[in-house]
């Protein structure tokens, strides 16, 4: 069976990272699989120890079709290779499988009603967006396949660098891309700066790179209870060094960031958005929140703050949960859309 995965994401996300833990797993298996990507793209620096074929080339429709080129069943992982599956479709009869990972509307064209329809399968990351992919088009054939823990390697030595240089502070991580607009760190700045002269113990950790960095920076500006590290490759240290991990999105996919935390034993506090309750059960393996409320968000923080037993029980579901979503299952689960794909 050959596979050929389309990601022509600049960046490397969320998605990217459920991608290459896909390529990853799938190696390991009697699959042969081709990376489509653009030119320079990081998910493909991050395989280049993995076999798998890398076919780089320009992020536009014509490109990314001509790339797919000799493959059993294409699979989009993003929305630009959703269009050259479709196209590959048309011209060889090819079978394609679309994973959809954001719960924001499908457009309403006639194309891309036409594009999702011809799909093999719509695998929506959490029920909250097959269920919108439902009520977009009832004949779309959609499933759902939850994201995968990371299995983040963990180096105690620099576990302790992080918490050395935090020395006697309670840390409250945050690991996301700096895009306010979705992922909320606004709030975690207004809770840092609300608490800054009544608990100086608690210090608010924002880990990653993205467009609105500069203004988060400026919107933290005089707080000395906060800090950015910039985008980071060992979030695993960073997770193990955290004592709570918080995630105040105003919309979300699945927030897989929350199952690698999780992996780590840490308590976690989410917004009720997207497919977030899908993960974190409320007063069972973490805390939820409403969206947009740093009142709310600094009221969870401080009963955690507060009751460290309650903490470490949610940590401890949370490990549990997280135990079973792992790339391999996600993998197998990918593996029986390509077969029954190519068997319809």
């Amino acid at each position: 069976m050959h596979i050929a995965h389309v990601n022509l994401a600049r960046g490397y996300r969320g998605g990217e990272r459920q991608t290459e833990l896909l390529v990853r797993s799938l190696a390991t298996q009697d699959v042969r699989q081709s990376l489509i990507v653009r030119h320079g793209s990081p998910l493909a620096e991050r395989l280049a120890d993995v076999d798998v074929e890398l076919r780089p080339c320009s992020p536009n429709l014509l490109a990314a079709f001509r790339a797919t080129r000799g493959c059993d069943v294409v699979h989009s992982h993003e929305g630009r290779g959703v269009y050259a599956a479709w196209l590959r479709s048309l011209t060889s009869g090819t079978p394609y499988i679309v994973t959809r990972r954001v719960n924001n509307p499908i457009g309403a064209g006639r194309l891309t009603r036409n594009v999702y329809r011809r799909a093999a399968w719509v695998a929506a990351v959490a029920q909250d967006i097959a269920n919108i992919v439902a009520e977009y088009d009832a004949d779309i054939r959609s499933c759902v396949v939850h994201s995968s823990s990371s299995g983040l390697v963990v180096d105690p030595t620099a576990v302790r660098a992080i918490q050395r240089t935090f020395a006697g502070k309670w840390l409250v991580g945050n690991v996301a891309a700096l895009d306010n607009a979705q992922k909320g760190q606004e709030y975690i700045i207004e809770v840092a700066r609300q608490l800054h002269s009544s608990h100086p113990d608690i210090h608010f950790v924002l880990v990653g790179g993205g467009p609105d960095e500069q203004i988060l920076r400026e919107h933290a500006s005089g707080l000395n209870n906060l800090s950015f590290t910039g985008f980071v490759d060992n979030v695993g240290d960073y997770l193990a060094a955290f004592d709570l991990f918080v995630l105040p999105s105003n919309r979300e996919g699945i927030g897989g960031i929350l199952l690698d935390a999780m992996d780590q034993s840490l308590p976690v506090i989410a917004t009720r958005v997207g497919g977030l309750p899908e993960i974190v059960k409320d007063n069972d393996n973490g805390l939820l929140i409403d969206a947009g409320s740093a009142e709310q968000l600094q009221a969870a923080i401080l009963r955690l703050y507060t009751d460290r037993d309650l903490g470490a029980r949610l940590g401890a579901r949370g490990h549990e949960f997280a135990r079973d979503c792992t790339a391999a299952a996600m993998a197998g689960r990918y593996l029986s859309l390509y077969t029954d794909a190519l068997d319809r």
